[in-house]
């Protein structure tokens, strides 16, 4: 059977993956990132032999080294964060935050987990990005940055290991909106500290009613289309690199990185 990692695996997209999994030929470690969040999952999956789950904050050097003593087939890079706020004063404490968990501690990880698999020449890599990456959002900006890095980064080493000879794959996920809550954490989150000293204080109101204008228009309410993706990435014996999903906002993305980039 094969070892599949998750991380960030609470909620959202990795949580209705692996509830996919369940009854595949599959062993699933299932991290989440705090003792609160692991008893809930505990609960929810103790019916499940296969489904292993652990407490693993990967900007923790401690809980990483869990890792080491796994032998995974596939990691699933999923945990994220994002921080909402205009680039001109959002807290330095929370852009570096934003960058350690997104960037720097997937990268770590990456490094850690390339280790095992280059020894047993075979693994697979799966990267959660995102296609703001091609679309800069006003007052997401330092998301977009972090996603920008990491697909930047998947790219450089999807090139890289070509040199090699090693069946160990990289293979980059980038969705577009799909509604699991993260985004609504992301856009009110800023809130707490764009108060009356803003450089925004007199259109606060607006930015609120242009945001959720636009992702009410744009989330998609039923993950089917991604989770099916991230099937493919995990399960085709020929994956593709990059996958972007749903079409319409791929397509829309690349027409707006054309156009004005």
């Amino acid at each position: 059977m094969k070892k599949i990692l998750f991380t960030g695996a609470r909620s959202g997209i990795a949580h209705a993956t692996i509830k996919r999994l369940l009854n595949k030929k599959y062993i699933i470690y299932l991290t989440v990132h705090t003792e609160k969040q692991l008893e809930m999952a505990q609960k929810t999956y103790k019916n499940y032999e296969n489904v292993i789950c652990l407490k693993i904050d990967i900007t923790n050097k401690n809980d990483l080294m869990k890792i080491e003593g796994l032998d995974i087939d596939i990691l699933v890079c999923n945990a994220a964060t994002g921080e909402g706020g205009s680039i001109v004063e959002i807290p330095m404490s929370l852009v570096r935050h934003n960058f350690e968990v997104n960037v720097f501690s997937n990268f770590e990880l990456i490094q850690k987990v390339f280790k095992q698999m280059i020894k047993k020449n075979k693994g697979r890599i799966i990267v959660m990005s995102s296609l703001i990456r091609l679309t800069p959002i006003n007052f997401l900006g330092v998301y977009g940055a972090t996603k920008s890095a990491i697909s930047n980064l998947m790219f450089t080493l999807n090139n890289e290991l070509k040199l090699l000879d090693t069946d160990v794959k990289v293979i980059l996920v980038e969705p577009g909106a799909y509604y699991t809550g993260s985004n609504q954490v992301m856009l009110d989150n800023k809130y707490v500290w764009m108060n009356k000293d803003s450089y925004f204080s007199n259109c606060i109101e607006e930015i609120r009613k242009t945001e959720n204008r636009l992702f009410n228009l744009v989330e998609r309410n039923s993950l089917t289309s991604v989770v099916r993706t991230m099937e493919r990435a995990i399960e085709s014996t020929c994956p593709k690199f990059l996958y972007q999903v749903p079409l319409s906002q791929a397509i829309v993305a690349k027409l707006f990185n054309f156009i004005f980039f």
